[in-house]
């Protein structure tokens, strides 16, 4: 299917609304400000000396590209004559300082101008890409061209360097970006060189002789031979992003089937329930099928992101509503839990467990895990800004058509305005359970039955098509309502650290149990396969809270170890979801209780 975009759909009421109101007022001016502390935005000036306080780093340009990105969406249905003109103000800046022949870096201008092109793993496509990504939006949301026109003399000055000459010293980058990005020029400008330098870098990739190829940067294999997700995750996923959007531009069945091979083994062997990848801090990456630790989950938010991109792809190359069901999985969790309920910090590891009695240090150092509290910043502050650009395009991710029929991918309060087709989606979803639809322009209309679901109703007569009930369109309202009853999920049992456990999950959201709200030792409690529990909507998370009946443990004797075993008692356990968690101070967090 082809989806709708951020400026043909307008989100309306209900939880996400809320998020990308808070995203728009709050966390796009924090983490610009946070920029400016840094220096981030100063470095735009091209005036660092040897010496200086502040020296720019390797991936500013890709921090500072992705807050006009998602500054951008902003302001396309909410104009801001204070983020027009910052944006404005960066791009001036840009098309000052970027060299004649067509090159920007700012680290490799001012820093070390002498090693531009040398060093794969410094970033320079990456940041290139990020730049060509927020160009296009600027240009999208606001007509301006300025900094579009700066970043296609850019990748025609990369094309000419790493396809014409290959003058570089690598021929593909060490960090994945540029190639989605050069689609979305591509799509923008109708220009089809810039997808030809996509399929470029994604063909050469793993195909060639290449300066530190490593399963980290997906360069052990050409593309189409690669079968498993390896190496840095947001890496691998804006690859395969990549991948999907060439094999549908340029319909590549033999890439779109390496995609689709790859898409599997994420989602189906390397996922947290909470739509987090990415297991491991050793690389921030992907590991064997199965390794899903929780206390050191590493799961980027950068990756939960990139995630929803490789989804999103994927839905535009079959019309399957399992893209759908993870981008929502992802979204909710994965993605929500990098941000704090202020909309001020964020979290760039999202673990699914937090024992503080484990942050001990010895005088051999201190365990490896993941930080309790979310920083306005970090040193490597990829995920602040991504998070921008995702919550101001939420808009890319709910419509879709094919031929005469209109797919409704996400449940949002929102309004679509796609020319011919139109479309009115009133709900209170995922607090609510009912959406409902009404559709003009469109022959068909497709609702996703979410994997999640057991139980739902629809108002009409309707057929099942890959995961979506198929309705003929007559204009009248559509209801669909969901049992969102609070449910028990279950682990493979290949993902051993889970065997004997269950998860909490109500419709797409994920549950926590915080040591705040339930005393220490969330260990002891026991959760019955066949709960009980009552809801109650809490005004700070925006959704509602769970108070289970479940079982604690307690000691009988004092000892060490006994041959008595604990008794079990009767105990109330509140859960909260899992986006919300450590938002309340240092506090234990269980995602995955033991069953009883």
């Amino acid at each position: 299917m082809k989806t709708y975009s951020f400026n043909q759909v307008e989100l309306t009421g209900g939880y996400l609304f809320e998020k990308q109101n808070l995203n728009r007022n709050i966390t796009i001016p924090s983490v610009y400000d946070r920029f400016f502390e840094t220096g981030r935005i100063k470095a735009f000036n091209f005036d660092y000396k040897p010496g200086d306080a502040c020296k720019p780093h390797i991936y500013w340009d890709s921090d500072v590209a992705k807050w006009i990105e998602g500054a951008a969406y902003t302001i396309r249905n909410h104009p801001d004559a204070s983020i027009s003109e910052k944006i404005d103000d960066l791009v001036k800046k840009i098309k000052e300082n970027q060299c004649e022949d067509g090159y920007f870096n700012i680290y490799f201008t001012v820093v070390e101008p002498s090693g531009r092109w040398k060093a794969r793993e410094k970033h320079e496509l990456y940041c290139a890409g990020h730049l060509m990504e927020a160009a296009v939006a600027y240009a999208e949301a606001s007509g301006k061209r300025d900094l579009l026109d700066c970043m296609e003399k850019y990748a025609d000055y990369i094309n000419q360097v790493f396809i014409v000459e290959k003058s570089a010293d690598f021929r593909t980058p060490g960090h994945e970006e540029i190639e989605l990005a050069l689609v979305r020029m591509y799509r923008y400008t109708g220009k089809k060189k810039y997808l030809d330098m996509a399929a470029y870098f994604i063909n050469t990739r793993g195909a060639v002789e290449e300066q530190k190829a490593t399963f980290c940067d997906q360069s052990h294999l050409p593309v189409r031979e690669q079968n498993e997700a390896v190496g840095h995750a947001v890496r691998a996923l804006y690859l395969y992003t990549g991948m999907a959007y060439v094999a549908n531009e340029t319909q590549d069945e033999s890439l779109l089937a390496a995609c689709k091979v790859l898409w599997e083994d994420v989602t189906k062997r390397k996922m947290y329930i909470t739509g987090g990848v990415g297991s491991t801090n050793v690389g921030e990456a992907f590991t064997t099928a199965y390794d899903l630790p929780n206390d050191t989950a590493y799961t980027e938010t950068c990756a939960a992101i990139a995630l929803m991109f490789f989804g999103n792809a994927m839905l535009a190359t079959e019309n399957n509503a399992e893209y759908a069901d993870v981008i929502e999985r992802a979204l909710y969790n994965g993605v929500l839990s990098g941000l704090s309920v202020d909309g001020k910090k964020f979290f760039y590891t999202n673990p699914l467990e937090i024992n503080l009695s484990d942050r001990y240090e010895t005088s051999h150092g201190k365990r490896a895990l993941p930080i309790t509290q979310r920083p306005a910043i970090f040193n490597c502050s990829c995920c602040p800004p991504n998070v921008n650009r995702l919550l101001a395009s939420l808009g890319n991710y709910i419509y879709g058509h094919d031929g005469d029929t209109l797919y409704v991918n996400q449940y949002v309060a929102s309004k679509l305005d796609g020319g011919d087709v139109s479309c009115t989606v009133e709900t209170e979803y995922p607090i609510g359970s009912t959406v409902k639809i009404t559709a003009t322009g469109a022959g068909r209309v497709a609702v996703r039955i979410p994997s999640w679901c057991r139980k739902f109703s629809v108002n009409k007569s309707y057929v099942s098509e890959n995961g979506y009930a198929v309705m003929k369109n007559d204009g009248s309202e559509i209801t669909v309502t969901f049992d969102m009853t609070p449910t028990a999920n279950f682990a493979n049992t290949r993902v051993f650290r889970d065997i004997g456990k269950l998860c909490i999950t109500r419709g797409p959201i994920v549950y926590c149990a915080e040591s705040v709200d339930n005393g220490a030792y969330l260990h002891d409690f026991l959760i019955p396969t066949d709960f009980i529990c009552t809801e109650q909507i809490d005004e700070a998370f925006g959704l509602p809270t769970l108070n289970i009946q479940a079982f604690k443990r307690v000691n009988e004797s004092t000892d060490l170890y006994s041959h008595t075993a604990p008794r079990l008692e009767s105990a109330e356990l509140k859960l909260i979801p899992y986006s919300c968690f450590a938002n309340r101070g240092e506090t234990d967090m269980l995602v995955w209780f033991f069953a009883k």
